[in-house]
């Protein structure tokens, strides 16, 4: 990769991945120069279905099928992040199988607006969220028996993250996209209907079905989280950022009563420096990430009443606006 490569990748990131600039650039530059070239990759490939510009289904299609042959390396690139993924994953030896995965879950957005049950929208996320997890572990260079440890792990993570998207853009999926990621059976056992979504109408058992997701999201943060262990020690933290970003969404959510529909929802820059304070605060003192991410995240452990999880962690932040955590979080990052 060429400094040219990992300035375009980030360029992408820093535009269109706020929260998960934060956490990659607490990566080693070993890291995060080819975490730049995949989530550039990621970003190009997911902006042809959901920011088609103008584009036919067709031509949607069309333009898929050139990036696959280009990020497989089957054609030159017409895009200096298409050409420097295609020598990342020559380098780094990862599969064309997960490129493929996550090309066919693009696809799958032209013509597909919702999933019937659970097992269906796992499928999507095996090549919208699995693929990234896996990625990530393949540029990591883990010997075999961390890497075999810590893959299931890292795609239950890449789905939580996935998850806790979908929970909190039901309001931009529908109104953007025309699409509802939330499970038809999820909606219809609490008596709503995937009509009712797209519709705008936030009812009592729209609310039920969305809390239903983010308690499956909460489930699969825990079950992401313990594999960081396995990951090289200079990776831990930022990984651990990531998911207590991700699922700070969770908190927000629930604050509102679960109503994503109406309104879109998203954290403002002072809440994710927060998230980054305490984070690396608590790592500073106690390296074990499922430890910390307890003590920090969203996420409730056992009898924690998830309304009220940490919230006390939050009312300096809120009297101040951030400002305290923007002042104490100066020197720990990287110039952006």
């Amino acid at each position: 990769m060429h400094d040219e490569h990992v300035k375009e990748g980030k360029a992408i990131q820093r535009e269109t991945g706020k929260t998960f600039h934060i956490a990659t650039r607490l990566l080693p530059e070993r890291i995060r120069h080819p975490t730049y070239v995949l989530y550039g990759f990621f970003r190009i490939a997911d902006e042809v279905v959901d920011d088609p510009d103008g584009r036919s289904r067709e031509e949607q299609a069309r333009r898929l099928a050139e990036l696959r042959a280009q990020a497989l390396g089957e054609e030159p690139a017409d895009d200096p992040v298409l050409e420097a993924f295609a020598e990342l994953c020559e380098t780094y030896g990862i599969d064309d199988e997960w490129v493929n995965e996550f090309l066919d879950a693009m696809a799958s957005d032209i013509d597909t607006d919702r999933y019937e049950t659970y097992d269906d929208l796992e499928d999507y996320m095996r090549g919208s969220a699995a693929a990234v997890g896996v990625m990530m572990t393949d540029i990591m260079h883990l010997d075999d028996e961390a890497y075999e440890q810590a893959l299931p792990h890292a795609i239950k993570l890449g789905e939580a993250f996935q998850l806790s998207n979908f929970v909190r853009d039901v309001h931009e999926d529908v109104v953007d996209r025309d699409r509802v990621y939330l499970p038809e059976e999820t909606l219809e056992r609490h008596g709503a209907d995937v009509e009712d979504v797209k519709r705008l109408e936030f009812t009592p058992e729209v609310r039920d079905a969305i809390a239903e997701e983010t308690a499956r999201a909460d489930s699969l943060y825990r079950e992401g989280v313990a594999g960081i262990r396995y990951l090289p020690e200079d990776c831990q933290l930022a990984v651990l950022l990531a998911a207590v970003l991700y699922a700070e969404h969770h908190r927000v959510v629930r604050k509102r009563d679960y109503d994503t529909v109406t309104v879109d929802v998203d954290l403002p820059l002072w809440r994710k420096l927060a998230c980054l304070v305490r984070t690396r605060w608590h790592w500073q003192w106690n390296k074990d990430p499922e430890a910390v991410f307890r003590r920090v995240s969203a996420v409730p452990y056992g009898d924690e009443p998830a309304d009220e999880h940490h919230e006390g962690e939050h009312h300096g932040d809120d009297r101040d606006g951030g400002r305290g955590a923007l002042g104490r979080v100066r020197g720990w990052l990287p110039s952006w």
